[in-house]
């Protein structure tokens, strides 16, 4: 049976990886793309994750979402991927004003619809499921998973040296998801900075010469060399995201632990996910926290699905 899931994304390189991912993985029902704000403004996701499915000639139902945090004002986490999101590859974006706001809609009507069949993966600021969440509560008793991308409780962040970006963004979006009771699994810096993609599988990408694969080198080469900046030791970038849609579509990639999770809410550690020692949650712990990565199974599993939906040729 498939898993019917839903994709929160604020399409950058490491979101339209995921995507990817998840539509050439034949273990998932993808039901639909919410969007939101986060590596770059609304308009510009929407529309990035609009042509990464042009690309790949998959129509999967993409839903315009959130375009500001709960109650902060807005940040854009768009150093590693460029203005537009995905390394200056597609340019500026048109605002179309009469696109809608659906994303809320959405993921409320597929959990009263699926119920515990229902995964919802989250690859950006967790806005647009808070905000289902205070719109319709009950929708915390129905969903039978979710798989945050988000979060670093053993490593330092990457927004700040306390905080990772998806939360930062929208700490109180995170609090509020984290303590609503829904049923959590972190996938945090922790384990994601262990998954590499490396200058290897981007040329394999090129080589296909399809416009998709061109296309996908193009945009990760652009991330590759904000990593070689920031990070010079390491041999690759962080697939953040798409171990995301790993966990969710194979739980053994990881080893989680329960814990008491919070967000920090003030300065100076804005944003920080940190274990509350003091075990004040009084429904047990809240969170599985994914603290180890089978990274060369990950990697196997979605080297070989992109790669293959890359290679695909149109009619």
């Amino acid at each position: 049976m498939k898993r019917k899931m839903i994709l929160d994304v604020d399409t950058g390189v490491d979101d339209a990886l995921a995507i990817a991912y998840a539509v050439a993985s034949e273990e998932i029902d993808l039901l639909g793309i919410t969007v939101s704000y986060g590596m770059a403004p609304v308009h510009y996701t929407y529309r990035n994750t609009t042509e990464i499915l042009r690309l790949l000639r998959r129509p999967v139902p993409v839903l315009r979402g959130s375009s500001q945090p709960l109650e902060r004002a807005k940040e854009y986490g768009g150093e590693f991927h460029g203005t537009d999101g995905l390394g200056e590859t597609l340019g500026e974006a048109a605002n179309d004003p009469g696109v809608p706001d659906r994303a809320v809609d959405f993921i409320i009507e597929q959990s009263r619809k699926h119920k515990r069949d229902l995964t919802i993966v989250t690859t950006g600021p967790l806005t647009n499921l808070a905000r289902a969440i205070r719109e319709d509560p009950s929708i915390v008793g129905t969903i039978g998973q979710v798989v945050a991308m988000g979060g670093a409780v053993t490593c330092p962040g990457n927004a700040t040296p306390f905080a990772e970006a998806n939360v930062h963004i929208d700490p109180e979006a995170a609090d509020a998801v984290f303590r609503s009771g829904l049923p959590i699994t972190m996938v945090g810096l922790d384990v994601t900075r262990r998954t590499l993609l490396t200058e290897r599988e981007v040329v394999e990408w090129e080589r296909t010469g399809t416009e998709a694969g061109v296309l996908f080198a193009r945009f990760a080469r652009f991330y590759l060399y904000e990593y070689r900046k920031y990070y010079p030791y390491l041999e690759g970038c962080a697939l953040h995201d798409p171990l995301a849609v790993g966990v969710a579509k194979n739980p053994a990639f990881v080893r989680s632990l329960p814990m008491f999770l919070r967000v920090d809410l003030e300065e100076p550690g804005l944003g920080r996910t940190t274990e509350d020692l003091h075990r004040r949650a009084p429904t047990g712990p809240n969170v599985q926290v994914c603290v180890q990565v089978e990274a060369s199974l990950f990697r196997d599993d979605f080297i070989d699905q992109v790669g293959r939906i890359l290679a695909e040729r149109g009619d």
